[in-house]
């Protein structure tokens, strides 16, 4: 075993690495770019060299500055988690040249597999099944729109270089094959510097199922069974799980060996995937897709149904070291489900979030486990892929382990940055997930079932509570002497003059109305009208009423049954409601259930002026950064035109002019750093002729 390891990467899954590395007494050595100067996986490790800037090209992915760190920190091997350089072949070639080992497959295997067209090729070669589509690399249109002609429609378009969906093209009409093949080059050459496209048969309702691998240096090659990820949004996975409900043992093990078989075709070493396309009403018409030659995010699951530490076996493979079992050793066990926690809004088109974590709390323990690149503090930032997080469950059964992972979601705090959280739990409580009727389409096909149906009233009245001043004692008690003590059952505050809190009580009347003015990011200005009503105690009884949003229109009786710094219990209608809560410059973030919610105060005689001018100011839709800028004050533009583009955990996102007219301010440049809803550019209408 080694006794010193780089983690060549970021995040939750350099802090999973090195875990594993402490627990076997291997010595582990971080790095980060500027950006994650106290980020946890530099805080966890034993040792942790900056190299570079935030950017990603001049950090994560220099492979200059990487095998410089190893080299001054005495590493004997480079771990590279996954994403980044993970799979890149030069990286491991720069490794081995280096005298450092690279817990990964060989270069050759990398390179073999990362080129779609000849992994396909290869494994077909093997005798492992694959999904009709066309031969060659190097395809002009021409030739992919025969070879599509030849399939037969609808068809899927994919470049050869990547994967992530990026650059994949769905077709059903023959008639737009042209055009989307163009489109497809483009993105492809943006994402990978490669436009090499291939084309397959489109496989309807298909069900993604892949299986995991382990080979080491002497010939051993195992599967430890499949897992389940055909829960996706734009080819991104969300949720996964082991075993699939759809596989029997005899489809098991058939698909078990031809995995097994497409490692020994490509000389694989390490832990990788073996994906497959499954027909759901024809699972043992399974093809291959391609390879990961690579840890897989989704790896928990598959390490809580077998027993084994994935990271350990790869450690112990590139150490030289012989797989401890055999095949027939295996035993799946039990049922695992893992969900992604991202930061993206899914309330806004999931687009991608930001912020400073206020407030964390990750379940762990017993029957769940979090692995999280999280602390309370620490920004997150635009720079780098929004997953932050994996929550998995395992359960003697399927129904267990969802049932244990909707209440781990529940209990998922991430407060300061929105998160996918709430969502995911939507998901594993939709009745099609619970059956285990599953396809690659269901999440885009039930799409607004999934989503927030707007701001639950209690949110706001949680909100209005919170700007409430703690109570005073009952107003009962004589003034003159010693103050009383505080009433217990709030957080101990100092006695108050009951006259000099501004709760609307008066003397000899009704309490008077306080009004509370908040607003989400996005949405529109909500008022929100409290008054407490009866003694002002421990629990003191309010009715809240609003207008706008969702707010209540009629009266609503509430109480406060306890507040402490980071958490408050409001009653409403007879419901309890608990949040837990924390506040920023910004305004108070709340969370429920796993989701979470910005809620500002602000000031309505500038919200009226805001929304006055709303129509004609563009905003930031999410935090980034501004990577093209096409036009300029003074110029006139077309209603649906292309302005600016914002760019945020790899993700662009096109500003365009809501209606015809001139920009008359234009408040950011190329390489601006910019906060959801700024205000980046404003288009005056142009006055109608004659008018």
């Amino acid at each position: 075993m080694f006794s010193t390891v780089l983690v060549a990467n970021r995040g939750e899954i350099a802090v999973r690495v090195i875990r594993t590395l402490r627990e076997l007494g291997v010595r582990s050595v971080a790095v980060f770019s500027d950006a994650d100067a106290d980020a946890r996986h530099v805080r966890e490790a034993d040792t942790a060299v900056r190299i570079g800037p935030a950017a990603a090209a001049e950090s994560y992915l220099s492979v200059e500055r990487l095998l410089d760190a190893a080299r001054r920190t005495g590493a004997e091997a480079v771990h590279p988690g996954y994403g980044f350089l993970a799979e890149n072949a030069a990286f491991a070639r720069a490794c081995a040249e280096a005298g450092l080992a690279f817990i990964g497959p060989p270069a050759s295997a990398i390179s073999l597999m990362g080129d779609k067209i000849r992994a396909k090729e290869t494994v077909k070669a093997a005798g492992v099944p694959v999904v009709p589509g066309s031969s060659g690399s190097g395809l002009s249109d021409a030739e992919l729109v025969a070879a599509a002609a030849e399939i037969g429609m609808p068809v899927l378009l994919k470049p050869s270089a990547g994967g992530g969906g990026k650059g994949m093209r769905l077709v059903r009409e023959a008639s737009v094959l042209a055009e989307e093949i163009a489109a497809a080059r483009r993105e492809a050459r943006s994402s990978f510097g490669d436009d090499t496209l291939l084309v397959e048969r489109w496989v309807d309702r298909p069900r993604h199922i892949e299986i995991q691998v382990l080979a080491d240096a002497h010939g051993n090659v195992v599967h430890l069974g499949e897992r389940e990820c055909s829960l996706q949004r734009r080819h991104q996975k969300v949720v996964e799980e082991a075993p699939s409900v759809l596989l029997d043992e005899k489809t098991r093990a058939a698909m078990g060996a031809a995995a097994v078989e497409a490692a020994r075709s490509c000389g694989y070493v390490g832990a990788g995937t073996v994906e497959f396309i499954v027909p759901g009403d024809d699972p043992a018409s399974y093809y291959f897709m391609e390879m990961n030659t690579r840890l897989q995010v989704e790896h928990p699951v598959t390490e809580l149904i077998t027993g084994l530490d994935l990271v350990e076996q790869q450690l112990r493979v590139a150490s030289g070291g012989v797989l401890p079992f055999t095949q027939d050793e295996v035993r799946l066990t039990g049922h695992a489900i893992e969900a992604r926690v991202c930061a993206e809004d899914p309330a806004r088109g999931f687009l991608p979030s930001g912020g400073t974590v206020l407030a964390l709390s990750e379940p762990s323990g017993g029957a769940v486990r979090t692995d999280s690149g999280l602390t309370a503090g620490v920004p997150v930032g635009s720079t780098y892929d929004p997953m932050l997080s994996k929550v998995i469950a395992y359960g003697p059964d399927r129904a267990s382990a969802l049932r244990l992972l909707r209440g781990a979601l529940a209990d998922t705090v991430i407060l300061g940055v929105q998160t996918n959280a709430g969502f995911l739990r939507r998901l594993l409580a939709h009745p099609d997930v619970v059956s285990g009727d599953l396809d690659t389409g269901l999440v885009e096909r039930d799409l607004p079932t999934l989503l927030p149906e707007g701001v639950p009233p209690e949110v706001y009245a949680a909100a209005a509570m919170l700007s409430v001043p703690h109570p005073a004692p009952s107003r009962n008690r004589a003034l003159p002497g010693p103050a009383p003590q505080t009433p217990a059952g709030l957080d101990g505050a100092a006695w108050v003059d009951p006259f000099g809190v501004p709760d609307g009580w008066r003397l000899g009347g009704t309490p008077a109305w306080t009004v509370h003015h908040f607003r989400l990011p996005g949405l529109d200005p909500v008022q929100i009208d409290t008054r407490l009503v009866g003694p002002n105690s421990a629990s003191p009884a309010f009715e809240a009423r609003g207008s706008g949003g969702c707010a209540p229109s009629t009266p609503t009786r509430g109480r406060i049954i306890s507040r402490t710094p980071d958490r408050v219990t409001i009653e409403l209608d007879g419901v309890t409601h608990t949040f837990s809560h924390a506040t920023s410059p910004e305004g108070t973030w709340l969370g429920r259930d796993g989701d979470s919610w910005h809620v500002q105060r602000h000031d309505p005689v500038a919200a009226q002026g805001a929304a006055s001018a709303g129509a004609d100011t563009l905003a930031a839709p999410m935090p980034g950064t501004v990577t093209v800028v096409k036009v300029a004050v003074g110029d006139k533009v077309v209603a649906g035109q292309s302005l600016l583009v914002v760019e945020a955990m790899k993700m662009e996102h096109v500003i365009s002019a809501p209606h015809a007219g001139t920009v008359t301010e234009l408040d950011v440049s190329p390489g601006s750093t910019v906060a959801m809803d700024q205000v980046l550019a404003v288009v005056t209408p142009d006055e109608e002729e004659g008018a």
